[in-house]
């Protein structure tokens, strides 16, 4: 777990699962100053019916500095109280969380944008490998980057 203090951001790189809920509560216990939360929360999809499990793979330390040069620059950019990202590794079934990130601020838009602008660089310069293994027991593709995401960056320059 990395936590950077100044800038209230957390960044949680883990195998095990989360709870939004008790995520949500744990930020926003107490704290009066927090006017709006907003998240996403990433689920591991099976849009084709034969995935058993998609494998994700990180290099440590190299991901949580990544991820919290980014989220430096989201509150360098917007009045964000906290940010949170959770980020699993490992196999992950079809139906269970991948990552979570909860932007935090006295006003909506700001979160709105913290949490949508981490997610877009979260997909694109996060240094994390997606594999996936099928239902036939065989080993899939890794999953290659979308030029969709890479897209989804212009809008922040």
């Amino acid at each position: 777990m990395s936590d950077t203090t100044e800038a209230n951001i957390q960044v949680r790189i883990q195998p095990h699962d989360f709870d939004a809920g008790i995520e949500i509560a744990a930020l926003t216990d107490s704290r009066f100053d927090i006017g709006a939360v907003v998240t996403f929360s990433g689920l591991c999809r099976d849009e084709n019916g034969s995935l058993s499990a998609l494998e994700l793979e990180h290099y440590p330390g190299m991901a949580e500095a990544e991820i919290i040069r980014i989220a430096e620059k989201a509150c360098q950019r917007w009045p964000l109280s906290h940010l949170l990202v959770i980020h699993r590794f490992g196999k992950i079934a079809p139906g269970e969380n991948i990552v979570l990130v909860v932007a935090c601020s006295s006003h909506r838009q700001a979160a709105f944008d913290g949490a949508s602008y981490l997610m877009d660089f979260l997909k694109t310069r996060a240094p994390f490998w997606k594999k996936e293994h099928l239902k036939d027991g065989s080993s899939g593709e890794w999953v290659s980057a979308k030029d969709a995401d890479d897209e989804a960056l212009k809008r922040w320059e």
